[in-house]
């Protein structure tokens, strides 16, 4: 399904394509931890292992927004959705196992690899369902979240909202995060870029629908300075209502195909990123938890 310049600009970036439309990149925390250089916020935050997280999208080209911040060739997106050439759940997991497997293969004999963190590596116990494109644009991603939870999985799939229907019923992961980008319609539009014109009525949907969900949630604020720095207010009466868990506050970051859109400058420092953790939390009934100066995020609990 993919076209062949679009495959090959993604194997460029050390993605590995499995089968129509998934895709695995080794995350750069992953590799740090088996080399022993450190570990991922999400290890920090909430105990998973950072060597054993399988780093991985059901839909590597499709996504109904563009957001300006998003690291990946928007331009290069195939549709809001996958509609055709639907691979079962089953594949997808098995080759995105075997990818990550192969992906690792230059490691083993990487001086200072921790060799035990490699073997364990190679049966992942966590998958984030993130990496790029949208999960929710496949449409059997409950079915894949729940072969996922029935081999033992950790599962933490991130959504934009813009599918509020597939979360209705949706199989559940372990963490659901919500990206929140903007709590107004009109800031919705200028930094997520939406392809559905009923853009804000399907992400409040979603919030509505999160409010009741009975599984761990997170919302994730990915701040750009000069575009979605304010209106919090805003941004507490609707994590208010979506009662997550967790908040977790992060700074854009100017890597891949976003420094074409947006400057340097549009990246928070940590401590811009902490000062508005600050005056979020005096809004909410939440409390700063703690912080990863390397990631530029700051975690908010309830």
């Amino acid at each position: 399904m993919l076209p062949e310049n679009l495959r090959l600009l993604l194997e460029k970036q050390k993605y590995r394509i499995v089968g129509n439309h998934s895709a695995v990149k080794i995350c750069t925390w992953t590799k740090k931890s088996i080399k022993g250089e450190g570990v991922c916020y999400k290890e920090k935050f909430y105990g998973i292992k950072s060597h054993r997280c399988l780093q991985m999208t059901p839909a590597v080209a499709w996504c109904p927004n563009k957001c300006v911040f998003c690291w990946r060739a928007t331009d290069r997106t195939l549709g809001p959705e996958i509609k055709e050439s639907l691979d079962t759940p089953e594949d997808i997991l098995e080759g995105s196992i075997a990818a990550q497997r192969n992906l690792l293969t230059g490691l083993k004999g990487f001086e200072g690899t921790d060799i035990k963190k490699w073997k364990e590596a190679q049966d992942p116990n966590q998958i984030a369902i993130s990496l790029t494109g949208e999960p929710t644009a496949y449409p059997l991603i409950s079915d894949f979240i729940d072969l996922c939870n029935r081999r033992k999985m950790t599962t933490f799939l991130v959504t934009n909202g813009q599918f509020p229907e597939r979360l209705e019923n949706i199989a559940k992961p372990y963490q659901l995060y919500l990206s929140l980008d903007a709590p107004t319609k009109e800031m919705y539009r200028k930094i997520d870029m939406p392809m559905f014109k009923d853009y804000w009525e399907r992400f409040t949907k979603t919030v509505d629908i999160m409010s009741s969900f009975n599984s761990r949630k997170t919302v994730r604020l990915t701040l750009v300075k000069g575009i979605n720095m304010s209106h919090i207010k805003d941004y507490a009466k609707m994590i208010e209502k979506i009662n997550p868990n967790f908040v977790e506050v992060k700074a854009y970051m100017h890597v891949g195909f976003s420094k074409y859109r947006l400057p340097i400058e549009a990246m928070p420092l940590h401590d811009e990123v902490k000062e508005f953790s600050e005056k979020l939390k005096t809004e909410l009934s939440y409390k700063i938890k703690d912080e990863s100066r390397p990631s530029r995020v700051v975690l908010l609990e309830r």
